[in-house]
Formats: structure tokens, C-alpha cells, sequence
């Protein structure tokens, strides 16, 4: 506008903040597309089978679909700018792991566990509402990091006061009752690297002496947390539980790594793991004859005596070939008494073939990425660190399992998330779940407002 010789300029209005979109009706509607799988998949074994729908059908569907939309509830009531997609692909594979096991239980009437992992999982999905409703902001957790560390370290140390299971000192049993207190170690243990990890970040990347290509830290800066992880690894060790032994070693390698940025310690990590799984594999008998299992798959059958656990599992993936024999229609009860632990993946390889066992490594996949794209968008350390530790937490544990039951590594004896019959592992794997929603929202939730249309 030119007035009186003056040129005056309007400035532009600044474009009103926009917030950023909820897709909590997103989450819902996969939500529901999960349920109706696990329910196609529940009657789909029972058709196969005896050729009716089994009768507990619409209460399997009813109960895992109530418990889904609490869920759905709670977070659309404290976690509005959540991952949508985190929530739909627990349910799913929970609701896959729940029609395996029903599928598994068919073959061994007298020892039915769907129940009780339907019960496991009704206590994980309450423990997802609570973490969802209490926890306001994940930074509170820093302020518990050693509380969380000797919590830990006691739940690791107590099973060795009871029997061992299959040769391995996991397990608590009183009068029937089971936990594997390991699985809640591992969530406690991420908390306290990553605050640990977050509050001394500068001095473990920049402070020390360099050697080679990688950059020491004091060790009064690194000392605790490796007294910890040796600790850690060193009962782990004497309890025989190598796979979450080695589940330990690398959470703490990846979040070192995350903290500092300095890739020589996956370098290391690696050069360790490799001499400590030779040194662990020649001199611990039950090790020792894991690795001879997995070198010699097929000399079980070679000298007479029958297939071995791997050998059967490698032929029912075979059997299974592209497409499977169709839920119900293989035969996974030669895997035996682990067919409901690691050797689930057996059942699923089978029945599912290799396409519907992509599409489960595909939704861990994407657990994992979703996980870890809420931990880079996050602004302060701490959440960055726990986010990426509780992601790496789920796709080791995939690997490792994943690993044994195709030949790929040694058998280790962990639970498949989600979809093995294990109830410490199902309601420590929905408390994950849980802690990635809030952290997905606060992650989201530090823009909102700020973008303009």
C-alpha cells in the first residue's frame, strides 16, 4: 500500500499452528482386521482337525477382542499421538502364537496350554493398560535406573537356587506355578543402560585413551555398567542360559554403540561374542553338544537312533515348502516337548509355509522399525536409548530363535515373542509394547503444534 510518497508493507499473517493427525481411528480398524484373523485362524485349525468349528470360537474371539479395545481405549486416552501400528501387531501376534499353541494342543489332549497362555496374556495386556495409564512421560524412569539394575540383578540371581529345567537354572517353580525371571531382567536392564548410558554419553565418546581406531572410556565412566553386564552374563553363564546371556551381551554392545556413535565397538562386540561362544562351546558339555548338534544335523538318523530336534525341524519346514500344508494339516508333534518353546517357528514353517513365516518375520520387522523411528525422533537421550534398546531387545531375541530352528546358529532354548507358550515372555513382551507407545507418543507429541498448513 503507497500512501503520501511512504511504501508500507503488510506483513504476512504467520500460518496458525496445525496439529498433527491422531490415527487412532487407524489403530482401531487394524485392531479389528487382527482379531478377525485370529479367529479365521482358530476356526481354520479346528476345521482341519475334526471338521467343525470348535465351540470355543466366538468366546476366544469375544475375550481377545475386549482385551484389544481396553487397549485401543487407554491409549487413545493417554497416548493420542502413538505409533498406531505398535498396538495391532502385538495383538496380532499374540493372537497367532494363542492359535499354534491351540493347534499344538490338539496333538497332546492331555496337556493343553491355550488356556493358560490365554490367561498370560490377559495379565499382559492389563500390565500394557497400566504401563499406558501411570506412566505419563518415560523420562520418570531415569530416576529409578538403579532401583531397575539390583531389581535385575536379584530376579537373575534367584533361579539358581531352585532345579534346573532341561538343563538349565531359568526357572522358578513353587507349587506349580512357574516364572522365568529373566524376561523381566531384560526390560530392567535395558532402563538402566540406557540412563546410565544417556547421563554419560560425552565422557564415553569423547574422554579416555584412544587405541587404534576406537576411543576407551575412563573406567570410572565405564566401569559400573560393564561390572553389571559381566555380572549379568557371568550368572546367566553358571544357569546355563546362554541364549539370554548372549540376548545381554548384545543390548549392551548396541546401546555402547548408540551412545557414542563409535562403530569399533561392534567390532569388538563381535570379536568378543565370537571368542567366548568358542571358548563356552568347547567346555560346557551341554553347549558342546548343541554345537555338535548343529554341525551334524542328521547323524542322529545316520547312526540309528532317530532325527534330532533339528533334524525334525528342518523337515518340517521342508514339508511345509511356499504355501504349507494348511493350519491343522502337518505334523508338528515330532518336534516334541519344545515344539511349544523355540520350536514354534516349526509348526508355523509347516503349516504356514514360507510365506506365512515371512509375513510373521515381517511384522517383527516392523515392530522393530517402528520402535526404533520413535527412539530417532526423540529429543532427549535417554528415550532415544531406551526406545532403540527395548526395539533390539525383540529382534535379537527373533534372531536368535529364528537362527536355531533353521540351522543357522546353535539351539539356545529362548521363548519366540509372543507366539511361544511362556508366560513371564508374553507379559514382559506386551510391557515393551507398552513403553514403545509412550515413547512413540512423546516422540510425536514434541511437534505437535509446531507445523504450519
Amino acid at each position: 500500500m503507497i500512501n503520501a510518497g511512504t511504501t508500507v508493507v503488510q506483513a504476512d499473517t504467520p500460518a496458525p499452528p496445525v496439529r498433527l493427525p491422531r490415527r487412532r481411528g487407524i489403530e482401531l480398524a487394524l485392531i479389528v482386521l487382527a482379531v478377525l484373523l485370529s479367529v479365521y485362524g482358530y476356526c481354520g485349525v479346528g476345521l482341519a482337525k475334526n471338521g467343525t468349528v470348535p465351540p470355543g470360537a466366538a468366546g476366544y474371539g469375544a475375550g481377545l477382542g475386549v482385551l484389544a479395545l481396553v487397549a485401543h481405549i487407554a491409549v487413545r486416552l493417554r497416548a493420542p499421538c502413538a505409533d498406531p501400528l505398535l498396538l495391532p501387531i502385538g495383538v496380532l501376534l499374540n493372537g497367532v502364537g494363542l492359535v499354534l499353541i491351540y493347534r499344538l494342543d490338539l496333538e497332546t489332549p492331555g496337556d493343553r496350554a491355550a488356556p493358560t497362555q490365554l490367561v498370560w496374556s490377559t495379565l499382559g495386556i492389563s500390565l500394557f493398560i497400566v504401563v499406558v495409564l501411570l506412566l505419563r512421560d518415560h523420562r520418570v524412569l531415569t530416576r529409578y535406573a538403579y532401583v531397575c539394575v539390583a531389581g535385575a540383578m536379584a530376579l537373575l540371581i534367584l533361579p539358581i537356587f531352585f532345579p534346573a529345567v532341561n538343563g538349565a537354572r531359568i526357572w522358578i517353580r513353587i507349587a506349580g506355578f512357574s516364572i522365568q525371571p529373566g524376561e523381566f531382567a531384560k526390560v530392567l536392564l535395558a532402563v538402566f543402560f540406557a540412563a546410565y548410558l544417556a547421563a554419560n554419553r560425552n565422557a564415553l565418546a569423547y574422554a579416555g585413551r584412544r587405541v587404534w581406531r576406537l576411543q576407551l572410556p575412563t573406567g570410572r565412566v565405564l566401569g559400573p555398567i560393564v561390572a553389571v553386564w559381566l555380572l549379568s552374563v557371568g550368572v546367566l553363564i553358571l544357569e546355563r542360559d546362554l541364549g539370554t546371556s548372549l540376548l545381554f551381551f548384545g543390548l549392551f554392545v548396541v546401546l555402547l554403540y548408540v551412545a557414542t556413535g563409535r562403530t569399533g565397538w561392534i567390532a569388538v562386540g563381535l570379536l568378543l561374542a565370537s571368542l567366548g561362544a568358542v571358548a563356552v562351546g568347547r567346555l560346557e558339555p551341554h553347549v558342546h553338544s548343541r554345537v555338535e548338534d548343529w554341525l551334524h544335523p542328521f547323524a542322529s538318523i545316520e547312526a540309528g537312533q532317530g532325527p534330532n530336534q533339528l533334524a525334525q525341524s528342518l523337515f518340517s519346514f521342508a514339508a511345509g515348502g511356499i504355501l504349507g500344508t494348511g493350519l491343522g494339516l502337518g505334523h508338528s508333534v515330532l518336534i516334541g516337548f519344545a515344539a511349544k518353546s523355540d520350536f514354534i517357528l516349526a509348526t508355523a514353517g509347516e503349516e504356514l509355509g514360507l510365506a506365512g513365516l515371512a509375513a510373521i518375520f515381517l511384522l517383527y520387522a516392523l515392530l522393530v522399525e517402528r520402535g526404533y523411528r520413535a527412539g530417532l525422533a526423540l529429543r532427549d537421550p535417554f528415550g532415544r536409548l531406551l526406545a532403540v534398546g527395548l526395539s533390539s531387545i525383540v529382534a535379537l531375541q527373533v534372531f536368535v530363535i529364528a537362527g536355531g530352528v533353521t540351522g543357522l546358529i546353535p539351539l539356545t532354548g529362548m521363548a519366540m515373542p509372543f507366539l511361544a507358550q511362556g508366560g513371564s515372555s508374553v507379559v514382559t513382551n506386551w510391557a515393551i509394547v507398552a513403553l514403545l507407545i509412550r515413547v512413540s507418543d512423546s516422540a510425536r507429541n514434541q511437534y505437535d503444534g509446531e507445523v504450519g498448513p
